[in-house]
């Protein structure tokens, strides 16, 4: 059967730089054919994997399935790292031999009727810096992955719902994509004015039906909406709501979280740690709970204080997230939890201002009151690292609290407020 055809982000560049962050970062969980070719593979001390070490290890096993996980080193690295920053699989066996989620990553892949868009996580370093070749140039790589990822009959696979209750077909869908897609290419415009925009065409999109209303028809509505709320100034900025900041906050701790191996294995301490943190960062009052390396405890209130203009370069990278989430349809359906476009959507807004606070922490980390690019680009990093990958993002809680948010028009404060 033919491959269907892909659909790139040709504004976003990547090649792999051996920074080696994924092998520290990302805990693996591979296959039984992985295993068992993997333990075919006779590691031995001259390899450089130390005599007794298991290099597969047991990962969430219960009665009814058994799951496996590449080991990891002391230091929390995946066993096969080495010094150099290279994968030993990879050195000795070839790129083909590694596990299938190290081939593949940063790139993800999501069905979209009759083609395939292709994504990016920008927990990688190189893909936050656009570093390396153009994704066109990367396009045999991408079709060799694309083989090996995306299951026959990917073309029947549904369109995700606009709404909760609205459904349409992927042409249509499309439109509704390209819409946003539009309007945040338009970079005349500052990236917050142009976002907050998308927000509010969201927002006319949830109140809406579309049974009746398809093809060029919808294309008129959606220029119509688009050019509506293109008019006017953004308003000043407005704090917002007490309920808002709490639930903004926890979801902040969630991006700062770390979950690594030797986080997952800290057993009943690790929990209390992760407990007390989320109890310090609900009440916003003393100062936030370093949860990984990066950060030190910081006073909320130096956080919440304004650190002055966004830095340069800061709305070409925001810019390209964005765009490259939208593109690649790695927002909402099967991509995001199964979410309809408007929720995706929305959420994917709220990572915007968790990373200008994410960015905050990072300048007073640094004894610094003002931002610089290289702190948004490492907060960047930090959330997207969960974003659409940690299952409380698409747990029911944390829909109803995108939601909440949402209806009370929070997002837009909180966007507003934290890119002062």
């Amino acid at each position: 059967m033919a491959m269907l055809p892909l659909r790139l982000p040709t504004i976003q560049n990547w090649s792999c730089h051996n920074c080696s962050g994924c092998c520290h970062q990302h805990l693996i969980e591979i296959t039984e054919e992985e295993r068992q070719r993997i333990l075919g593979q006779n590691w031995q001390p001259a390899d450089g994997i130390p005599a007794g070490q298991p290099v597969v290890v047991p990962h969430r096993s219960s009665l009814f399935r058994k799951s496996y996980r590449l080991a990891h080193q002391e230091n929390g690295a995946c066993i096969f790292l080495r010094e150099d920053g290279l994968c030993r699989i990879h050195a000795k066996f070839g790129e083909p031999a590694k596990p299938l989620a190290c081939r593949v990553y940063p790139y993800a892949f999501h069905p979209a009727g009759g083609r395939v868009t292709v994504s990016l996580r920008f927990s990688c370093p190189s893909v936050v810096a656009n570093k390396g070749k153009s994704l066109v140039e990367n396009r045999d790589e991408l079709k060799s992955l694309q083989k090996l990822v995306v299951p026959e009959g990917a073309e029947k696979l549904p369109p995700p719902n606009i709404s909760r209750r609205e459904k349409v077909d992927w042409k249509d869908f499309m439109r509704f994509v390209d819409c946003l897609d539009d309007v945040m290419s338009d970079e005349d415009e500052p990236f917050i004015e142009r976002l907050f925009q998308c927000l509010q065409i969201v927002e006319l999109i949830e109140q809406s039906r579309f049974h009746l209303v398809g093809g060029a028809r919808l294309s008129e509505f959606l220029n119509v909406i688009s050019e509506a709320t293109s008019e006017g100034d953004l308003p000043d900025a407005e704090r917002p709501s007490h309920a808002a900041m709490i639930q903004f906050r926890l979801l902040v701790a969630y991006y700062a979280r770390k979950d690594t191996v030797a986080d997952l294995d800290s057993g009943l301490a690790g929990r209390w740690r992760l407990l007390r943190a989320a109890t310090r960062f609900a009440s916003g009052r003393g100062s936030a709970t370093p949860l990984q390396d990066c950060f030190r405890e910081v006073p909320f209130e130096t956080i919440e204080q304004s650190f002055g203009e966004v830095p340069d370069g800061a709305d070409e990278i925001l810019t390209r997230y964005v765009r490259v989430k939208l593109q690649g349809l790695h927002f909402c359906g099967a991509a995001y939890y199964d979410v309809p476009f408007c929720e995706g959507f929305q959420s994917l807004t709220l990572i915007i201002p968790s990373v200008f606070w994410l960015a905050r922490w990072l300048a007073a980390t640094a004894g610094r009151s003002t931002l610089i690019l290289d702190d948004v680009s490492r907060a960047l990093a930090i959330a997207d690292h969960h974003h659409g990958y940690s299952p409380v993002f698409g747990s029911g809680s944390f829909r109803r609290r995108v939601r909440l948010l949402a209806g009370s028009s929070d997002i837009a404060r909180l966007l507003l407020w934290y890119a002062q």
